[in-house]
């Protein structure tokens, strides 16, 4: 059965955004900060990395066979005009389903889904196949966390202070969480850690 796991860049003080969605240039400033390219299906959204970074975001992105997405997420960035810039196939977790987006991208790859995230887990492995099913983070992520879903978190933490924002997980119902000792890897204006969860 596929793994699923989440995965941010976060600010040292926990933040995946700052204060009214601010913060992206110094949260994802590693992904640009070197010269090794990975390919984006958005030319407006380069990757030059490290080859340390470089590796890192490889094995990310080769492991992920689709991710799941919570509609502020979608809404903010209108859903990639229907392609991610991984080139992965999107499940969504909606109160209702956007029709009318749907009609100007009927090709695009996305699921949508109303029944919460046990429905768009079970809808994401059955898409993921062998691969890992990637989850957004913040409320999605917890909200798998909760329910007994997850298996890892993985983690950039950028040396940045944001001051407030929007927590990778937030408040648990169930903390404290024990996770296992982490794997590291040192980037560029970023630290990789790996955790599975205990």
């Amino acid at each position: 059965m596929s793994k699923v796991v989440t995965g941010a860049s976060m600010s040292l003080d926990g933040y995946i955004a700052g204060p009214a969605e601010t913060g992206f240039e110094h949260l994802f400033a590693w992904y640009q900060s070197g010269e090794v390219p990975i390919p984006s299906t958005h030319p407006e959204i380069p990757f030059t990395l490290t080859p340390e970074d470089a590796a890192y975001l490889r094995a990310w992105l080769d492991g992920v066979g689709v991710y799941i997405v919570g509609k502020r997420l979608f809404t903010l960035t209108d859903g990639w005009g229907g392609v991610h810039p991984a080139d992965k196939p999107i499940v969504v977790v909606t109160h209702t389903v956007p029709e009318d987006w749907i009609a100007r991208h009927p090709d695009a790859p996305f699921t949508f889904v109303t029944g919460g995230v046990k429905e768009a887990v079970d809808v994401a492995r059955g898409i993921a196949g062998a691969k890992m099913v990637g989850v957004s983070g913040g409320n999605v992520a917890r909200q798998c966390l909760e329910q007994g879903l997850l298996d890892e978190i993985w983690v950039d933490i950028v040396p940045v202070l944001l001051g407030g924002g929007v927590p990778l997980l937030g408040e648990l119902s169930n903390a404290p969480v024990l996770l296992e000792d982490p794997e590291i890897v040192a980037g560029t204006r970023v630290t990789h850690l790996r955790y599975r969860l205990a």
